[in-house]
């Protein structure tokens, strides 16, 4: 559905370059060249700052690479928090756990006994991952996270993306688990949706994959050797300087 004419339809901006979770063919085969490449040079795995690169490049946009903030991947006003994970039945997977930064109720609250009272800790937890939302809502609308879930092998992926927003924290009831970290539930149906660990602050957002989820597979191509790679350089001594003392 477009968006509405309104009156004031001036200030509204509308800075999308496809509809949520649409993800256009085209972009997925710019991702899966990426990949592709990557494989080809001998590479056993993509982390998350090559899944940054590849959905950059194939956006022409750029990846920030920075440790800190929500914004990974920017393109005028929008911006992608880019997650992935592995898991070894992609094309089947309904869940994922979402590492989303750290967040310290010590250093944010001064909540400095975590397990005193888990119901504040966790309302803390939410509150920190709410302002890094609006620091981020200062700079970028709309921001949204794009997930890869990627096979061990890297030749199967399932592709999706999903708002990035806040979280009611009444919504929302703590309990302990047996490692001591504090796990989030759904106050209606009981699911878990978040996790923090006291040692590290590692705040973590369980996610279902959508139905409309894009799942992929790629051709793994020969590696090319190190001579290989080498000899088509014309690699040879003029390339080096040594120095000795």
């Amino acid at each position: 559905m477009k968006h509405p004419r309104l009156r004031d339809g001036h200030k509204l901006k509308t800075n999308e370059l496809y509809p949520l979770n649409e993800i256009p063919d085209s972009l997925i085969e710019k991702i899966a060249g990426y990949f592709t490449y990557l494989l080809y040079v001998g590479r056993k795995d993509i982390s998350g700052e090559d899944w940054g690169d590849a959905f950059a490049q194939a956006i022409e946009g750029v990846h920030l690479d920075s440790p800190i903030g929500i914004a990974d991947v920017v393109k005028g006003k929008m911006a992608w928090s880019m997650k992935t994970v592995k898991n070894p039945k992609v094309l089947t997977a309904k869940k994922v756990r979402l590492i989303s930064g750290r967040c310290s109720p010590d250093y944010s609250y001064g909540i400095n006994d975590p397990h005193k009272d888990i119901q504040q800790t966790g309302r803390a937890v939410i509150g920190i991952w709410n302002e890094r939302i609006n620091l981020a809502l200062d700079n970028y609308n709309p921001v949204r996270t794009m997930v890869l879930v990627r096979s061990l092998d890297c030749s199967h992926f399932c592709l999706f993306e999903k708002e990035t927003h806040r979280y009611a924290s009444n919504n929302y009831v703590w309990e302990v688990n047996a490692n001591g970290n504090l796990i989030g539930r759904d106050i209606v149906n009981g699911s878990a949706k978040f996790t923090w660990q006291p040692h590290g602050s590692q705040f973590t957002i369980h996610e279902d994959i959508p139905a409309n989820a894009v799942r992929f597979i790629i051709k793994r191509p020969p590696i090319m050797s190190k001579d290989a790679i080498l000899e088509s350089l014309h690699f040879d001594s003029s390339w080096v300087e040594i120095i000795r003392n």
